[in-house]
């Protein structure tokens, strides 16, 4: 994929984008739906494959927070139709890097200086480019840094541009805006913090030297004396990328060392620092000399103690044979709402329930094989069901806490990789919960 020379950053030149994408959208429906009136056979499926590539197209561009958005919807596979999971997964490898002038003039416009006067050598390809920013290899006395530098104009338009896309989302996942209004806030807050590379770096350091003592776990060294607000510096280690090392040649022991150096690493954030790493991608996760390296803290989240109490009382079996308290739980996480009939009661619980079963299976078992494929389709499949039922989009209201998507997020996105890598870990529930 080759290097991209521009990039949009006046909020007029976005919103242009966005509205060509619109307009393409539109045109693809109404050829579609023209055809339809005059009785020729259509493929739905042809019509998501067209949509899906012209926003993909127009997000990938943009960068920033759209291109950050098509990331995060990928992760769940069974929230999107296949054609835009499968398109919006590319966010995760593929976007086109900026060409070297327009890292250079981040460099002058926020160091002073250009790479070449901080660092002895400084590559101008990029050696990985995501949806925030892009990594450089630099050399500065023998000791070689991984340089992430920001996109132009990205923290300045991702408020304006996530109430633009925020259509396209909402048709894309068939939801009503006033019913995930709080759920998008949420978003654009964690996206926001994620611009800012001063309170990444303050993050990194932080979650690294809590969780050091991690078996099996390692994170990059980072220099704040090369940091500023849009530039990050850190060691540069060389390693497998996790989705290469699930590709390779690995016997099932290191797979399943690997795997439970995951699993050890979110159990302990997120159930004892209860701040932990929200960005569960394989592209931020490198294998070196048997362990495991965490990248990219852009992306964390703190959970509150009532929050999480909440929320983690889904784990206990024990709500499977005892309806009252599970409807009371949901309750208690705004899931079920004060006006619900009681028919919408009985289908949602119905619902929860299925999920609850299916989710907390790694944690009841005390060892679980994510190899199996049968796990994670049966996760799929619920949410392709849920997707696909007319009856769910009736359940008017904002149900649920914002605070849970980077929650389920972190989980979806651990399971994924686990499954992936097809390790066999040791689990178990938390503390509380198993003494209780």
């Amino acid at each position: 994929m080759g290097e991209q020379t521009t990039l949009r950053s006046s909020r007029l030149g976005r919103m242009a984008a966005f509205a060509g994408t619109g307009a393409r959208v539109g045109m693809n429906y109404l050829k579609h739906y023209g055809q339809r009136c005059v009785g020729a056979p259509q493929d739905e499926n042809l019509l998501h494959e067209r949509n899906a590539e012209a926003v993909y197209k127009t997000f990938s561009e943009l960068k920033g927070g759209p291109l950050k958005l098509a990331q995060m919807l990928s992760i769940d596979q069974g929230l999107l139709p296949d054609a835009y999971a499968s398109r919006f997964a590319q966010a995760q490898y593929s976007a086109p890097p900026l060409s070297y002038p327009l890292v250079a003039r981040t460099f002058r416009r926020e160091m002073g200086k250009s790479p070449l006067e901080i660092f002895d050598s400084f590559s101008e390809t990029a050696a990985h480019g995501a949806s925030i920013g892009q990594v450089h290899k630099a050399v500065k006395d023998g000791r070689a840094f991984a340089v992430k530098v920001q996109y132009p104009g990205v923290a300045e338009s991702l408020r304006s541009d996530l109430r633009i896309v925020k259509p396209v989302a909402l048709q894309i996942l068939g939801v009503r805006e006033s019913d995930v209004e709080d759920y998008f806030r949420e978003v654009e807050e964690r996206l926001l913090e994620e611009t800012d590379y001063k309170l990444e770096l303050q993050r990194s350091q932080e979650l690294s030297a809590a969780s050091s003592h991690l078996d099996g776990v390692s994170f990059p060294r980072y220099f704040p004396e090369l940091s500023c607000r849009r530039i990050l510096t850190m060691e540069w280690i060389e390693g497998l990328a996790l989705d290469r090392f699930a590709k390779g040649s690995a016997n099932s022991e290191e797979r399943d060392r690997i795997g439970q150096a995951l699993w050890d690493f979110y159990e302990f954030q997120i159930h004892t620092l209860r701040f932990f790493h929200a960005d569960p991608h394989p592209g931020n996760f490198l294998v070196r000399d048997g362990g495991l390296v965490v990248l990219d803290f852009g992306c964390a989240k703190k959970i509150e103690p009532e929050f999480y109490r909440r929320h983690f009382r889904f784990l206990d079996e024990r709500l499977l044979d005892d309806r009252d308290a599970l409807l009371s739980s949901l309750e208690d996480l705004s899931i079920l709402l004060p006006g619900d009939t009681d028919a919408y009661r009985s289908r949602i619980a119905g619902l929860c329930a299925e999920s609850i079963e299916i989710l907390a299976r790694p944690f009841r078992k005390g060892f679980f094989d994510f190899s199996n494929p049968t796990f994670m389709r049966s996760i799929y499949d619920l949410g392709e069901r849920n997707r696909r039922d007319e009856n769910l989009r009736g359940f008017r209201g904002r149900r649920g806490s914002p605070d849970s998507i980077y929650v389920n997020r972190a989980y979806f996105g651990l399971y994924s990789l686990l499954h992936t890598i097809g390790a066999r870990v040791h689990t178990r529930l938390p503390d509380w919960l198993r003494e209780s």
